[in-house]
């Protein structure tokens, strides 16, 4: 009968509110992104991905929550871009290839240097190693040493695991993502 009544109440605070939420998505190129992207908008893994060159936008509604996504390019000549494209979101989600072993040094040091920027100092973050489907993918606690996480003092900061390809542990981080608004800054917005 609880369930019921919750359910209800759902439905009935859905008419109403809406809560928003913009992310980016940066990374090296060939981690995953806009295939993390594709995944959690339409449940589709594709192998033929073409890399995004410059950036792509996409919303995306999961329940009450609307998600407006930015796939940044993690080619040499876009991460200038990232810090652009990092003020004023919710949060950064940090892609990174956990199977790609000599991609790993670049990998921490773009990420150290993109969280020095002034303008985005506070913006919480989620590291995503993909490939985790791999057998050389290095795991949550092995990315966390091995991208110096614990050396990043001024904001939240979560690393986990995932496959896009298999579709592991993706609905997990869209449901940190969407259940964790309060503590990534969420905006709640009357829905006229």
């Amino acid at each position: 009968m609880l369930a019921l009544i919750n359910r209800i109440l759902d439905w009935f605070k859905s008419l109403f509110w809406k809560e928003e939420m913009e992310l980016t998505l940066v990374g090296l190129q060939n981690s995953g992104k806009t295939t993390f992207v594709n995944v959690i908008a339409s449940g589709q893994f594709t192998e033929d991905m073409i890399p995004t060159v410059g950036f792509n936008m996409r919303k995306i509604t999961k329940g009450n929550v609307t998600i407006k996504l930015w796939d940044i390019g993690g080619q040499p000549r876009f991460r200038s871009m990232w810090e652009r494209y990092c003020r004023s979101v919710n949060a950064i989600v940090y892609m990174v290839d956990a199977a790609d072993h000599e991609k790993l040094d670049a990998a921490q040091n773009e990420l150290h240097q993109l969280l020095d920027k002034p303008h985005i100092e506070g913006i919480p973050v989620l590291v995503l190693g993909n490939k985790r489907d791999l057998p050389n993918a290095l795991d949550e606690m092995q990315l966390i040493e091995r991208l110096n996480l614990a050396a990043i003092q001024n904001r939240e900061i979560c690393c986990y695991s995932i496959s896009c390809k298999e579709k592991d542990n993706i609905g997990t981080n869209v449901i940190l993502l969407c259940n964790g608004l309060s503590s990534i800054r969420s905006r709640q917005v009357r829905f006229e």
